[in-house]
């Protein structure tokens, strides 16, 4: 339905005692699988041995019982929901990535993008080494090998490898004694700490994971932590923090994590209903009904109609189940493709002046549908709010905008995009705005919190990836490469 995606979603636990780590991760990556909708795996230690299985599909698609069952119990493991922004959508791309070298077995899972893996590729496949897959996450895991080699610690690897490697990355590392999580310095995506009652620890993308699996929230990883857990207990390394600002994406609370998760102290929830309200004040609307698109304009509308004081009702109803697997109609019945995924409630809409309250335009395809059929169900008005600033810059860090082509507000202006839409009017969030609606809610955060708006305002915390494609992988050859065999 949405036209935007994120990378992915990563859990990690730890276990005292040997157990059925395989359903706890399981159930973990059920509650993330909003985070990515393409592929799903876990690796179990079982006292250093490393069972693991990944496949294309849903958590539930990739897993049942018996699959479950094959994976053993142990006292760690680690998963992965996967969306691709880096390499394509097949079966060797899906993660945790496993490697067995000279010192032992490591499992990892990553969200994120780096901006400078295609250097580090090229650099890697210089020396040798050979890639199966076209992701970031395999040339991670080769830096982290690399760096095992000569450290005395994994944990030592991990920071080593932290020093070559640029860009957004929550990471959780598995070796046959220990469990890691690491953060990039900058925070950019999101990773927390929490704590079972039988002295289980546990890491995930977002507090709705630990919810799942009976965890209660610790701490968020902070940008440039590395977390060990091991029979020791749990230990920080902050060799890493504090060299640069935090830039935790803002998308992340506009759109990507789920309404009941909190995010570097803030409640997702609240910071969506807090754009609501911002909403209200920089573009006020007369209306006799706000309605929001599920599921992420729902607590947005919220805010609108409790700071305008117009009436919220829920008129867009959505089908729960369609989901990756649904088949698409052919081309010529894609225009009531979105009458398939979401209905309206006429009663709520019709000889009504609605406010219709959404999370981003990428395109505008999917918002001049879903227009559409509001006005098809009887609407005076539709009047658009949309909960984010409008794209205009491609993002680097793991969001499903790789360029600008697509971008239907590069190329239009405000007004023009709301005659493209149909929509009687159109308001954006300012960039200002959204910088402030997780702010306002944050507390009890050690550092400073700055957010990543590069996609709004192009303003990147990080140098700009030389090749920053989604396919840079799997369809581009080395310019030097190229020349060399051109002139043969």
């Amino acid at each position: 339905m949405h036209e935007i995606n994120e990378e992915c979603g990563v859990f990690g636990i730890w276990a005292p005692v040997r157990g059925d780590v395989a359903r706890l991760t399981y159930y973990g990556l059920f509650a993330l699988q909003h985070r990515g909708q393409e592929a799903a795996g876990i690796c179990v230690n079982d006292e250093g041995i490393f069972n693991y299985y990944k496949d294309l599909g849903l958590v539930h698609e990739v897993f049942d019982n018996a699959r479950l069952d094959s994976l053993g119990r142990g006292n760690m493991a680690i998963g992965h929901v996967r969306y691709s922004t880096s390499g394509g959508s097949n079966r060797i791309n899906a993660q945790p990535v496993v490697v067995r070298h000279i010192k032992g077995n490591m499992a990892l899972a990553h969200n994120g993008n780096l901006v400078n893996s295609y250097e580090l590729r090229r650099e890697l496949e210089n020396e040798g080494c050979i890639f199966q897959s076209t992701t970031d996450t395999e040339a991670i895991s080769y830096i982290v090998t690399r760096e095992r080699l000569h450290s005395d610690s994994m944990e030592d690897a991990v920071c080593s490898a932290m020093n070559k490697i640029k860009g957004s990355y929550s990471l959780v590392v598995m070796s046959p004694s220990k469990l890691i999580a690491a953060r990039d310095p900058r925070g950019m995506r999101p990773l927390c700490i929490g704590k079972n009652e039988n002295g289980s620890i546990v890491f995930a993308s977002e507090s709705c994971a630990l919810d799942a699996v009976g965890a209660k929230f610790v701490r968020d990883v902070l940008p440039g932590e590395i977390v060990v857990v091991d029979m020791n207990g749990m230990r920080s390394i902050k060799t890493h923090c504090g060299k640069c600002d935090p830039a935790l994406c803002v998308f992340e609370y506009i759109y990507f994590a789920r309404n009941d998760s909190f995010i570097d102290g803030a409640s997702v929830h609240e910071a969506r209903m807090r754009a609501g309200e911002f909403l209200w004040k920089e573009h006020p609307v007369e209306a006799d009904v706000v309605i929001g698109v599920p599921d992420s304009g729902l607590d947005a509308a919220l805010g609108f109609s409790r700071a305008s004081g117009i009436p919220f009702e829920l008129g867009l109803v959505k089908n729960k189940y369609i989901g990756r697997t649904f088949i698409s109609p052919g081309q010529a019945e894609r225009e009531n493709l979105v009458r398939i995924k979401l209905n309206t409630i006429e009663s709520a809409i019709k000889g009504r002046r609605v406010v219709l309250i959404d999370d981003s335009i990428v395109r505008g395809t999917t918002s001049e549908r879903i227009v559409k059929v509001v006005k098809e169900a009887g609407a005076k008005e539709v009047h658009m709010r949309i909960s984010a600033p409008p794209f205009l810059n491609p993002c680097y860090y793991g969001t499903d905008i790789d360029s600008k082509e697509n971008l239907i507000a590069v190329h239009h202006t405000i007004d023009e995009i709301a005659d493209i839409i149909g929509a009687d009017t159109l308001g954006y969030l300012s960039v200002d705005a959204a910088k402030q609606i997780a702010k306002r809610a944050a507390v009890d955060f050690e550092y400073p919190l700055h957010y990543c708006s590069a996609c709004f305002d192009g303003k990147y915390p990080t140098e700009v990836p030389l090749e920053g494609s989604k396919d840079r992988f799997e369809q581009k050859i080395p310019a030097e490469w190229k020349e060399a065999h051109t002139k043969k």
